[in-house]
């Protein structure tokens, strides 16, 4: 059902902090003409957990408008099952094609519990579900065994497989075939991903190199593996910093350089400062420096 490139978008502010969505139509739209197959709103690096349930709303009809006939899901990533459920029924209402949802990032649950409120918040949308797995940032493991029981449920479609272990995805290929499109959820693992049999990309760094990451996931669908793995060698220190405390900064100093737009973030967190700033960005202007010459594909 869901395959290719599905950037996780980041969230423009105003200086004032509110939602800038002449610049989000903008960077959302680099992302549509790069190649990308879809858009996923409000998740992790979208900073969804400081928006509101209208924000979210508001950002998802911004995105829906720029992906034209692509699809564009909404990320539940509620602390309550209740809100999460909330949530679900107005992205179905305002025309989603479907949900990214992830367990509680507040409360750690048991399989069980991590079962039956994904199945909750699935049922109140009624739409197309990729499970949100990782275990790194959520401390809840959306287990292969786990993954059985939601199979039962035939809204939910896809994985984005953020294990951080790249065995799990040929574990999920045994255990259930194609019965989910797999989507790796980890920029620094996604060749590797790729390699063994995921379909799909759910990536960070596509919001600032579009390009790049499209090529990468073209070329190794075309069997191009020697010319992916040259990009993605080249891409490898930017991809790094997904994996980060500070993905959301990090990403979003990348943008800056890359797409020339800002990196304003909503508190708690802060623009990156001092050494790691600079850190950053002599990852980002190295790779700028060497930015290599795309094949055609």
């Amino acid at each position: 059902m869901w395959a290719g490139v599905f950037p996780a978008v980041t969230t423009k502010f105003t200086e004032a902090d509110g939602l800038d969505h002449a610049e989000m139509e903008r960077c959302f739209g680099l992302q549509m003409e790069a190649g990308c197959d879809g858009l996923i709103v409000a998740g992790s690096l979208g900073e969804g957990p400081m928006l509101s349930h209208d924000e979210k709303i508001e950002v998802f009809r911004t995105a829906r408008k720029v992906a034209g006939k692509k699809p564009v899901l909404v990320t539940i990533n509620e602390a309550g099952t209740r809100e999460g459920a909330a949530l679900a029924k107005r992205a179905a209402r305002e025309g989603a094609d479907g949900l990214m949802i992830v367990p509680s990032p507040i409360y750690h649950t048991n399989p069980k519990e991590t079962v039956d409120a994904l199945k909750a918040v699935a049922a109140a949308g009624d739409l197309p579900v990729m499970i949100y797995s990782n275990r790194i940032a959520y401390r809840v493991d959306v287990s292969v065994d786990d993954m059985e029981e939601l199979a039962k449920d035939q809204r939910f479609v896809a994985i984005k497989e953020s294990s951080d272990d790249i065995r799990r995805s040929t574990e999920i290929i045994n255990r259930f075939g194609n019965r989910f499109d797999l989507f790796t959820g980890v920029d620094n693992l996604a060749f590797e991903a790729l390699s063994v049999g995921a379909i799909g990309w759910v990536a960070g760094l596509v919001v600032a190199f579009p390009r790049e990451t499209v090529a990468i996931y073209q070329l190794m669908k075309q069997g191009r593996r020697e010319e992916a793995l040259a990009i993605y060698r080249w891409f490898r220190p930017l991809l790094d910093l997904d994996v980060s405390t500070y993905l959301v900064q990090n990403i979003k100093l990348a943008e800056v350089h890359a797409i020339g737009t800002n990196d304003r973030v909503r508190m708690p967190r802060q623009p990156l400062a001092g050494e790691r700033r600079a850190a950053v960005e002599k990852v980002v202007r190295d790779a700028l420096a060497k930015r290599p010459e795309l094949p055609r594909f």
